[in-house]
């Protein structure tokens, strides 16, 4: 089983608001694409960010070859307890985990 960082071009996270966050993963090409939607499922996010699969949202677009995930933040950003005030580590550990 390959890793999410070993078959997308790029897998990148950021603010979608200051309660959302949403990760970007850039496939590069058709095959990696189906690739990751076949092999990527939204539990398997869920699971990797320590969140229930009903409150992630994904977004297939194949005219562009991504995938889309965004799901609330888990503190408002800016708050006190806010680890992450740009959303950007979350990629990171998306990129970790492994396909089918």
């Amino acid at each position: 089983m390959a890793n999410l960082r070993e078959i997308a071009y790029k897998v990148r996270s950021k603010n979608a608001g200051p309660f959302w966050l949403t990760v970007d993963i850039f496939c590069g090409s058709v095959a990696a694409f189906e690739q990751i939607t076949m092999g990527l499922s939204t539990e398997r996010v869920a699971r990797a960010f320590g969140v229930e699969s009903a409150t992630i949202k994904r977004f297939e677009i194949p005219s562009l070859n991504v995938v889309k995930f965004s799901l609330p933040r888990p503190a408002i950003q800016g708050a006190i307890n806010d680890r992450d005030m740009h959303g950007a580590s979350w990629a990171a550990l998306l990129s970790e985990v492994s396909l089918n």
